[in-house]
């Protein structure tokens, strides 16, 4: 078996060496036509696009993408040509629920106010948006939850229609997958109406897709006071992103909201789990990441403990000093645990 990895994706050389017989490291953006025509499978991020152009005329039959999102495959051509792909849902969501927490801190000490002053509205309730609002209520936040898929299916009293979140929140974040089309259109979603519909000039989170934001319109919104401040970590046209918003952004980060070690490596055990599923493979998977260089956090408080864990801030500078540097800092991100990795000691 011949298999054709990113070579970005971490902690998975030892383990799917042992899995196939030929493994083959590319850049996400070299994946093409000649170099994976032999292939039996693709392990792939966002950064390779999945269509016929690419696989047409391969021998390519399994495709795991190791990420939540998946709209950089083409499921209607792979069905059509045979080829079964996975994703990952759900294995960096602790990781993008870590970001929100932190941010969610240093929004209120930048606002000085308490978190039990914010009405956050999360509009995408998948296995993300329920981690962030598990966040938002630990801290007191009134948390309002729109997903018109799941509010079709469930207890529509447990949802709320967008105007409700326009009209109520000084917080929106957002977890939609994107879907360009349909009854689910989440395409621009937030656009110039729905900025100019706000009525409590509140903050605007996006960590989903950066396609789900019109930058144009998020950029007037600030200016003109409709939105007060943005945490931007997915933008569109990446890595080709706007120098306006990451300028006027409070929080501008790589698209690495969800890159902490542990999401990760949840990450690339799903994807070589369904690998040896579809091939019959019995091989036990064990992805440990690696520990923390210090593994006590000693703090007055545990929002101070959480931010000493992770401070977005740290990414924001570094983007915001040089935005050119945008996929070197997603492909070289350095390690960053998760809570559970560390003991906690808060001082008297």
């Amino acid at each position: 078996m011949k298999v054709i990895v990113d070579n970005k994706i971490p902690y998975i050389k030892e383990a799917i060496e042992k899995i196939a017989d030929k493994v083959i490291f590319l850049p996400g953006n070299k994946f093409d036509a000649q170099n994976i025509k032999d292939a039996d499978a693709l392990i792939i991020r966002t950064r390779t696009h999945c269509n016929r152009e690419l696989l047409e005329g391969s021998r390519v039959k399994f495709i795991a993408t190791a990420t939540i999102g998946y709209d950089h495959i083409d499921t209607k051509y792979c069905r059509e040509a045979g080829i079964t792909w996975t994703n990952a849902p759900g294995c960096n969501s602790s990781s993008v629920a870590q970001y929100l927490y932190s941010a969610l801190l240093l929004l209120c000490q930048k606002k000085r106010c308490s978190p039990k002053d914010l009405c956050i509205g999360i509009v995408g309730v998948g296995n993300v948006g329920s981690k962030v609002q598990k966040v938002a209520t630990s801290l007191g936040i009134k948390v309002l939850l729109n997903d018109p898929p799941r509010a079709d299916k469930e207890d529509v009293q447990s949802f709320t229609d967008l105007e409700t979140i326009i009209r109520e929140c000084n917080v929106i974040t957002f977890h939609t997958p994107l879907n360009r089309d349909g009854e689910y259109k989440t395409y621009h979603l937030a656009d110039d109406q729905f900025f100019q519909s706000l009525q409590r000039s509140p903050v605007i989170i996006n960590t989903s897709r950066g396609e789900v934001i019109d930058t144009a319109a998020l950029l007037f919104a600030l200016e003109t006071g409709k939105v007060s401040d943005a945490v931007i970590d997915v933008w569109e046209y990446e890595p080709d992103i706007s120098p306006e918003l990451l300028n006027k952004a409070f929080i501008g980060t790589p698209h690495i909201a969800g890159y902490s070690a542990d999401g990760k490596a949840n990450a690339t055990r799903m994807s070589l789990e369904s690998l040896c599923r579809f091939f019959g493979i019995d091989k036990e998977i064990n992805i440990v990441p690696p520990a923390p260089e210090t593994s006590v956090i000693t703090a007055s408080s545990q929002e101070e403990a959480i931010l000493k864990i992770y401070d977005p801030r740290v990414d924001s500078e570094a983007l915001k000093a040089h935005p050119e540097l945008f996929e070197h800092f997603r492909g070289n991100y350095p390690l960053r645990r998760e809570k559970n990795a560390f003991t906690i000691i808060l001082k008297g």
